[in-house]
């Protein structure tokens, strides 16, 4: 027999309909058979206390309950207000959220949506005062008692640095670990490596040529890759080569917000010296007053510099993506940045010319409009020959032969089918474009890293048969290393919107988009460089990012131009 339900403001009774949520955040509990067990005990609840079998079971395993970011989750919430749902049962409230803002911001969308929450566990039912005052209360101590366990574990952890007990984490470069004696020592072939790289640097003050002379001796990273300016620059800023252990240094593993000095654990002669005290300084000095590195992780710096074209552009030559850097500084005050081949500076095993906001600008800009112009004088166009000499008006243009065949049929095809009103180059292709594989299998590990970090937080805080403090800190810090090592490699792989949700930052791109289409109306011919001065470069960015997948460059200059609309352009030149 099925129970009604009166659903607040409303004058007729519901029958009830019960979302169900389970969730374990280990693979320890998931072998456990917890999630069966609490399926059981749910469903029964529903059949001989609410007394109906109208249910739905959603099931998160192997997700923590830090945040709602929990695919069951969401789905059920999408469901619930939908109207499909008077109630929501879980087994005990900690298993819907361990987050005290979260569960607050879900309880209050409930209560407005007129659902009933109940724990079973708690025998909490929110459908009374009583037990929305009782589960107010347990929350707010859950929260706490999570806070001070928390503090706790950070007291001991930052404890044991000041004692000078090494926490774990991944050895530094040039030394190994004995693990039954605690005692670091200095690994002589490493540390061949460190004195090359100290000398080098003295000699050419330059983290890139230092990089560049150790790839060049043949000298790898302790992961068999190549030397790169941030590992010579972290390196060198690292205390720990002159015997100093530096702990909680930074705000959050993993990323270069550092704490204030007072915070820090600083504890002197805890190993064996690389490098004088004394020598060790005076190369902080260098890098210090060396403007170049003031762009350097970890240091405070001005305005940071919007490039116009980073993440877009890659070398023909050698396939690798082009890097970015601020140009000379113009007597108007616009600052172009200038984009060149890493691996020219680095290994010199390419030869890619560099090129500059304004070349890449110029060019890019005017054959967007000249598409533009095209479409809507499209009644004039008769044949690929005849769209071509449109595409190529423009002294821009006057050193390219011609446009691949290829490339000219497609965009005459797309024109064909396109609305006068609406911007060929604005749609979209039906597949996703593509990401960098090398980015995606980065990202695929960082979120994989960070949900083995969750895991092993609520075991050690939650589980019956949690593990040892010990084995916890040790476990924790080589999460942490390895999601720092993560984060910096994207961040010098690429920060760049294409790698993005298409949410927000999508709708930012469609309107500047606008604004940049707009500008172009009724325009023949851009000066890139004069745009440029009275645009902000985000418009800027964000409109080339809504319009171009990639620019592939050779001799300083584009090669092809791959539309995100699927459609492709390649460029020959005269003097090719």
């Amino acid at each position: 027999m099925k129970k009604n339900f009166k659903m607040p403001g409303s004058g007729s009774e519901t029958p009830i309909r019960v979302a169900i949520y389970v969730r374990v955040s280990t693979v320890y509990q998931i072998d456990k058979d917890s999630l069966p067990m609490m399926k059981q005990d749910l469903t029964s609840y529903c059949k001989y206390i609410l007394n109906t079998d109208d249910f739905v079971i959603f099931e998160d395993a192997g997700y923590s309950g830090k945040n709602t970011d929990r695919p069951a989750y969401q789905k059920m919430m999408s469901q619930i207000r939908q109207g499909l749902f008077t109630h929501l049962l879980v087994w005990k409230i900690d298993r819907i959220s361990r987050n005290l803002l979260d569960f607050a911001n879900m309880y209050t969308e409930l209560k407005d949506l007129g659902v009933t929450f109940v724990s079973k566990n708690e025998q909490f039912d929110t459908s009374t005062a009583i037990g929305e005052a009782m589960l107010k209360i347990i929350l707010v101590f859950a929260e706490l008692e999570r806070n001070m366990t928390s503090e706790r574990v950070t007291a001991t952890m930052i404890n044991r640095a000041s004692n000078g007990v090494w926490n774990g984490g991944r050895i530094p470069y040039g030394y190994s670990y004995d693990k039954p004696t605690q005692v670091f020592s200095i690994d002589p072939e490493e540390n061949k490596v460190y004195n090359f790289l100290v000398e080098t640097y003295e000699d050419t003050q330059s983290i890139v040529h230092t990089s560049r002379r150790l790839n060049e001796a043949g000298y790898r990273s302790r992961n068999g890759n190549m030397w790169s300016p941030v590992a010579v620059w972290t390196i060198l800023r690292n205390p720990w080569y002159k015997g100093v252990y530096r702990y909680n240094y930074y705000k959050i593993p993993g990323r270069k917000a550092i704490k204030d000095e007072s915070e820090w654990v600083i504890v002197e002669n805890h190993h064996p010296a690389s490098i004088d005290p004394d020598r060790f300084d005076r190369i902080q000095a260098t890098l210090d007053k060396n403007a170049r590195y003031r762009n350097a992780p970890g240091r405070k710096t001005a305005q940071k510099n919007v490039h116009v074209f980073s993440g877009l552009v890659w070398c023909a030559e050698c396939g690798s993506a082009f890097t970015a850097s601020p140009g000379k500084l113009h007597v108007s005050g616009y600052r172009p940045s200038k984009y060149g081949c890493p691996n020219v500076r680095k290994t010199k095993t390419c030869h890619a010319k560099y090129t500059s906001d304004v070349v890449l600008g110029e060019f890019l800009l005017n054959y967007i409009l000249n598409i533009l112009n095209a479409q809507k004088q499209f009644a004039y166009i008769h044949s690929t020959d005849d769209l071509q000499k449109r595409l190529l008006h423009g002294s821009t243009f006057s050193n390219v032969d011609h446009v691949d065949p290829d490339g000219l049929a497609s965009l005459l095809n797309m024109l064909e089918k396109c609305s006068g009103s609406d911007p060929v180059l604005l749609k979209r292709p039906r597949s996703k474009p593509k990401m960098d594989p090398e980015l995606k299998r980065m990202m695929a590990d960082q979120k994989k890293q960070q949900r083995a970090l969750d895991r092993l937080n609520d075991l050690y805080l939650y589980s019956d048969d949690s593990i040892s403090e010990r084995e916890y800190l040790v476990r924790k810090q080589q999460i942490t290393d390895r999601l720092q090592e993560i984060n910096e490699a994207i961040g010098m792989t690429s920060q760049e919107p294409w790698m993005r949700t298409m949410n927000d930052e999508e709708f930012i791109r469609q309107a500047s988009s606008f604004i940049l289409t707009q500008k172009l109306a009724d325009k023949q011919y851009i000066y890139y460089e004069n745009l440029a001065e009275s645009l902000d470069p985000e418009i800027l960015k964000n409109f080339f990012v809504s319009i171009l997948d990639s620019i592939i460059l050779r001799d300083g200059r584009p090669e092809t131009v791959v539309f995100r609309n699927g459609l492709s352009h390649t460029f020959t030149y005269k003097d090719s």
